[in-house]
């Protein structure tokens, strides 16, 4: 992975995302396949969510169907190694500053013949921090072609407002599609090969349609931003219920290079709380779709 062209940084922060091609060397990114590919496998047994998976509709020993692995970095470390490579870093760096740390990970695993959609919705309405610098990094573990769900972007949203996440007043991790800020009618799609890597920014809004594929689209995300960025207390992040000596513990092991900072950076930036919070919020799924989200991929 080359270092990012002046074209490159000047296009993420216009657009509000990137993709960066044959990203990641094919023998690192072989030892992700074959990992995600175990656990998959080691699924077949589970019967409902867990700390590491959340399951799909339909999921059984002889067809596992997974919508998430959560927390990867902390099941196998093979996906902390593709975090902390210098290539991925020096990548990030003129995007985020020298001190980053990470938010959260998740691999969605979007099942083939029908895996879950996830409905517009730009992240920072889940997790708001004191600042904006924060983005979302997509590891295309498979190919994935506009068949397999790919993510959708709207380019230059994460100029605009945030777009309001309710249902009948309350929170349902999702926009209403036809909402005149929405402009879904210009979104792109980030189709790609394995070993290709999407960046957006936290309030670019984006969304997946159902994967019609035959094979599961595989996508590694990783949480990041700059360490001066802090969550901001009542929203729904992976700090949520951390005492003090917990919360510094986590953001030292988040860390992704650099520095701590115990000095939040706080800027102009507009938050709007994600409560009151829907039935099931254990995941993004469970709040769209416990929150009554509007399915704005409906296929038939």
């Amino acid at each position: 992975m080359s270092a990012l062209s002046d074209q490159q940084i000047t296009r993420y922060h216009n657009d509000g995302y990137l993709v960066l091609r044959n990203a990641i060397n094919a023998e690192l990114l072989q030892r992700l396949q074959n990992v995600t590919g175990e656990l998959i496998d080691a699924s077949r047994d589970v019967t409902e969510n867990n700390d590491i998976y959340d399951l799909d509709h339909g999921h059984g020993q002889s067809n596992p169907r997974l919508n998430r692995i959560k927390t990867p970095h902390l099941v196998n470390n093979v996906y902390a190694e593709l975090l902390h490579s210098s290539d991925l870093i020096e990548s990030l760096k003129p995007l985020l500053g020298d001190n980053i740390r990470m938010h959260n990970s998740k691999l969605n695993t979007k099942a083939s013949q029908g895996g879950a959609a996830v409905h517009w919705h730009q992240d920072w309405a889940f997790y708001p921090h004191t600042n904006d610098d924060l983005l979302a990094i997509g590891v295309m573990l498979s190919d994935i072609d506009e068949h397999d769900g790919p993510l959708q972007v709207i380019p230059g949203s994460h100029k605009g407002p945030v777009l309001p996440h309710f249902n009948n007043g309350t929170f349902c991790g999702a926009v209403d599609p036809t909402h005149p800020d929405a402009h879904i009618e210009s979104a792109k799609t980030l189709t790609g090969k394995a070993g290709d890597i999407s960046l957006h920014h936290v309030r670019t809004l984006h969304g997946s349609a159902p994967n019609i594929g035959n094979t599961p689209r595989l996508l590694l995300l990783y949480e990041v931003g700059a360490a001066d960025a802090w969550p901001i207390n009542g929203a729904q992040n992976a700090y949520t219920g951390l005492g003090q000596s917990a919360l510094w513990q986590r953001f030292s092991d988040n860390m992704v290079c650099g520095e701590l900072s115990a000095t939040p950076r706080l800027a102009n930036v507009p938050v709007v709380m994600p409560v009151p919070p829907p039935p099931d919020a254990t995941s993004i799924f469970a709040v769209q779709r416990s929150g009554g989200a509007i399915d704005s991929f409906r296929t038939a």
